[in-house]
């Protein structure tokens, strides 16, 4: 009986030594990290356009806006399969009325018959029209969610029919699908274009968004011209224009050590830019003016991200922000702040990755950055 009666109160001082749900617990010599930004913040209720957070994106806080053009926007894989064959010019026709009777794209055609811009064609020429596999682009489709669909990587799309920048596709436009980029199936058997696709991994990578996030735009249609405003949210089928030129140099995008350089690794990883150390919260600064091609955490490992495109084909990448404070097609200023630095992705530590790209080439940033 002694035992029963000693059982609650053993049960008492159990309870007593076990911290509760929502009490601080300390160990000696313990101190609480510092309470984050979105404990000293309440999170603002999900609004329209806003995806819930997943892996990586939980610790980023951005602007309510809709997801990619690659999310929004699928893509059919009813590619058409031609044969190889000649065609003799008839009165009337240009490249796109051929492409159109053959199937073929015209820029396929025109590569195959060493036709240069403007694209001059005679009556009576006899054109070679290369075969394979083609699929029409419609409205608003982009080069990963093509890539996506066929199971093909977009850096091999990107090849095969010699895209080039600004790399906007036409809607109308004919992609020639390359149909050998993956190892066979296991069971050796021939498989389906769905089939292929399934089992095809797409690494999202910054050349993927650079060269394929952009939404195809119509013949005669112009893209969305950029605002100052972070007001304005695009749907995601909109294409931007980026500037023609770009402006000046380009500088730091905030101050603090590098931690990690450009090029390859002690352990062979390459690192295609800088990592900059730097405390958490701090204002990461547009590195020159620029328009924001995208805007987001749909690369793992650079979590928090954001691109700018600057003319001349010069591209800036901002990874591992803790808060993206910019929109899609916003226009910025060099200096002018579009994130806050975090630690997101697979950052091990607060800093920002910062890359400086030339067309689809990552070039040292301290090559291009003043000296200090």
């Amino acid at each position: 009986m002694a035992v029963k009666r000693m059982a609650p109160v053993a049960l008492l001082l159990l309870a007593a030594c076990i911290p509760q749900r929502g009490t601080a617990y300390e160990e000696p010599g313990y101190r609480p990290a510092p309470q984050s930004r979105q404990d000293r913040y309440p999170q603002p209720q999900q609004e329209r356009w806003e995806r819930p957070a997943l892996g990586n994106e939980q610790d980023v806080r951005r602007l309510p806006a809709p997801p990619p053009a690659w999310q929004a926007r699928k893509v059919q894989a009813d590619s058409r399969v031609i044969s190889g064959r000649t065609y003799t010019v008839q009165p009337g026709d240009s490249l796109r009325s051929i492409s159109g009777k053959t199937g073929a794209g015209s820029e396929a055609i025109a590569r195959a018959n060493n036709i240069p811009s403007p694209f001059v064609i005679r009556v009576g020429q006899k054109l070679v029209i290369p075969g394979g596999r083609y699929h029409l682009v419609r409205d608003g489709e982009t080069g990963i969610a093509i890539a996506v669909a066929y199971g093909v990587a977009w850096s091999r799309i990107i090849a095969v029919n010699d895209l080039e920048e600004p790399y906007i596709l036409r809607t109308g436009q004919r992609l020639l699908i390359p149909d050998d980029t993956l190892p066979p199936p296991p069971s050796g058997r021939p498989e389906t274009i769905e089939q292929r696709a399934a089992r095809f991994h797409l690494d999202l990578g910054v050349d993927d968004i650079v060269t394929g996030g952009q939404p195809a735009i119509a013949e005669k249609a112009r893209p969305a011209a950029p605002t100052a405003s972070s007001a304005r949210v695009l749907s995601p089928t909109t294409p931007v224009a980026a500037p023609a030129r770009l402006a000046g140099g380009f500088q730091w995008p905030l101050r603090g050590n590098v931690v990690k350089r450009f090029g390859p690794g002690a352990s062979g990883e390459r690192n295609d830019g800088i990592k900059i150390a730097t405390p958490l919260d701090t204002p990461v600064l547009a590195s020159a003016d620029g328009v924001v091609a995208y805007v987001g955490s749909d690369i793992p490992a650079l979590g928090g991200l954001v691109i700018l495109r600057h003319g001349d084909g010069w591209t800036t990448v901002y990874g591992h922000a803790g808060q993206l404070l910019v929109q899609r097609g916003q226009a910025v200023k060099k200096g002018q702040m579009i994130a806050l630095s975090g630690n997101s992705g697979f950052a091990d530590r607060p800093e920002l990755h910062f890359e400086i790209r030339q067309g689809r080439t990552p070039v040292d940033p301290l090559q291009r950055l003043p000296p200090r």
